[in-house]
């Protein structure tokens, strides 16, 4: 479908932004950064939020703020720290692009968080949305936001049956949204957008019925809301076997380091893990995988818990096998440091929510 344009997009506007906040400022969230206009609290969140939902962010914002309140506390603090505070909310580059984002506002603009879209756009993790989001939630700045909720709404409101995550669907959704902003309370329509997304106009089952916008709903007067907008392909899940070495050296057992510089899990910890081969035991991969990784010679020992975990495109099986350590220093290619700890130090080091799994049952 066409964009309208001219003084049918006016009537639109008003048609949707009235009734939209109307219906927020009655039925939204009672969510902690909505009650601020802080930019620091507002940005926070909004990359917490970046895929993960609303109720799991929830319990670590309100930890993470209260460990660091401020920009300047955020900047201040060590990286393993910040890993740790963020742990189990998964893709942790947005915590260390967090973190250099709030040492590059204090060390180049005195901790201050403007509002000027061309400082925030240069900073480490902040994209389109980011910038959208926090500068309209804080400043009333007219710039829009999209993401999944928003997007299916606007598709589904203007009956755009292209996928607006891709291409000229892409670009005409975040036009459309743009176009809609109200004089005021920018960021108020932003968040109701995607509010009426995540309570109303879902994914399965939408309730049309209690929508503020049903009468001007485009994909409702068709009764296309299951086919708007277009579901994405489905993913090919590749299945892996892993197994995981716990080596212990008296009462201590090995944690690795992975590399600053890792495609996944960078800078975090873990006791050292790989992919088992076909047609091999558990007991044979433990080994090899202690002597390729670590530079370790073990014995293998007894099976200690199987974890399964799903990782992108991948539904992973990591069996954790116990294993004594019996000849060789730490030396690795893989890994940028190995510590020996004791059982009571392991809740000291960020890992990753399977290693944390396993980290209880050593």
């Amino acid at each position: 479908m066409t964009h309208p344009r001219g003084t049918r997009l006016e009537f639109m506007t008003t048609s949707i932004s009235l009734p939209l906040l109307a219906w927020f400022d009655t039925h939204q969230r009672p969510l902690p950064w909505r009650i601020t206009r802080d930019p620091y609290a507002i940005w926070v969140s909004e990359v917490m939020l970046q895929q993960t939902t609303v109720t799991a962010v929830v319990n670590y914002f309100h930890r993470f703020m209260a460990a660091f309140p401020t920009v300047e506390a955020l900047a201040e603090a060590d990286e393993q720290q910040i890993l740790r505070m963020w742990e189990g909310l998964g893709y942790y580059r947005r915590a260390r692009h967090l973190h250099a984002a709030a040492r590059h506002l204090v060390s180049e603009h005195d901790g201050q968080l403007p509002d000027d879209p061309a400082i925030w756009a240069a900073l480490p993790g902040v994209g389109r949305y980011i910038l959208g989001a926090v500068l309209s939630q804080a400043f009333d700045r007219r710039l829009p936001i999209v993401e999944a909720n928003s997007l299916r709404v606007l598709a589904r409101l203007f009956g755009e049956e292209r996928d607006p995550r891709i291409s000229a669907g892409k670009a005409w959704v975040w036009q459309t949204a743009e176009e809609l902003l109200p004089r005021k309370r920018v960021g108020d329509h932003n968040q109701a957008l995607m509010e009426l997304g995540a309570l109303i106009c879902t994914v399965a089952t939408p309730k049309c019925g209690e929508c503020p916008l049903r009468k001007v709903c485009i994909a409702n007067k068709l009764g296309k809301q299951d086919t708007i907008p277009p579901k994405p392909k489905a993913k090919t899940i590749t299945a892996v076997r892993e197994v995981a070495v716990i080596v212990r050296d008296r009462s201590r057992v090995l944690l690795c380091q992975r590399s600053p510089t890792a495609s996944r899990w960078a800078n975090m910890w873990e006791v050292p893990h790989g992919e088992l081969q076909a047609g091999e035991s558990d007991a044979d991969a433990a080994v090899w995988i202690a002597k390729e990784l670590t530079g370790l010679t073990v014995a293998p020992g007894a099976e200690v818990m199987t974890i399964r975990h799903a990782v992108t495109r991948y539904a992973i099986t990591m069996v954790c096998v116990d294993a004594k350590r019996i000849a060789g220093r730490f030396s690795s290619k893989l890994y940028a440091e190995g510590r020996w700890l004791k059982i009571e130090e392991l809740a000291d080091y960020p890992v990753s929510s399977p290693q944390r799994k396993l980290m209880r049952n050593i």
